[in-house]
């Protein structure tokens, strides 16, 4: 049974259609990856599922019940979290109290202080450093961390790598499988298709706002996927 379905689901922007009918599934340990160029509709599709865009009350199922149209603040509280492109942590705060936002949904679960400064040691070590003195990395990390924080079942990471360096990003992804062991599930947003290959058992490709291509990621060749990423 799939922990997350979307069912013809559209999404606007005022007038502007961003999403046109997208059907879509996770079921509960997978790891989706939703790869796409640039205006593909991937931030808008994460957006919607997370109360932050309109959608019909039942065009998306999270948990088998009904969450379109339900505000951002419980859909948290439900089990879904995410990290948005660009980390987007709270400036005035430290790490440490940037991770802490993240458990204000008070829910319960294996994830606090102690579970995330094991998974990323280094934020240990700045956790009282404000979040503007942080790498890229760092960041990154944070953003992690503090959606972690909020114990979610559905974890949604838009552009984990968007700029960052290699070896950041090999290390970022490393603690996916980790994150994932425990039967968590998560929906990444990748611009690297070989990237989003390897690490998800689902992927789907969104072209201006429609899915062009989805099924089991090591089923589907790199030729379809161009295809399906360029429509050509």
């Amino acid at each position: 049974m799939a922990l997350l379905s979307t069912f013809g689901l559209e999404s606007f922007y005022g007038d502007f259609q961003a999403l046109f009918g997208i059907d879509f599934e996770v079921e509960s340990g997978e790891i989706a990856a939703i790869i796409g160029a640039n205006g593909a509709g991937k931030s808008t599709f994460l957006k919607t599922v997370c109360g932050l865009l309109k959608a019909g009350p039942d065009k998306i199922v999270f948990d088998g019940q009904a969450i379109g149209g339900i505000a951002p603040g419980r859909i948290v509280q439900r089990g879904i979290a995410m990290v948005p492109e660009g980390r987007r942590l709270f400036a005035s705060l430290s790490v440490e109290e940037n991770l802490l936002m993240g458990a204000c949904a008070k829910r319960s679960g294996a994830w606090d202080l102690d579970a995330i400064y094991a998974l990323f040691p280094m934020l240990k070590d700045r956790s009282g450093s404000p979040a503007t003195a942080l790498s890229g990395g760092e960041q990154q990390m944070t953003a992690i961390g503090r959606a972690l924080m909020s114990n979610p079942r559905l974890l949604i990471c838009d552009e984990l790598s968007l700029g960052l360096g290699p070896m950041i990003i090999k290390e970022i992804y490393a603690a996916l499988p980790r994150i994932c062991s425990e039967g968590m599930t998560a929906i990444v947003v990748e611009q690297d298709v070989s990237m989003a290959k390897q690490i998800s058992s689902r992927l789907y490709c969104l072209q201006e706002g429609r899915v062009t291509l989805s099924g089991p990621s090591n089923q589907l060749t790199m030729e379809q996927i161009s295809l399906a990423y360029f429509g050509v």
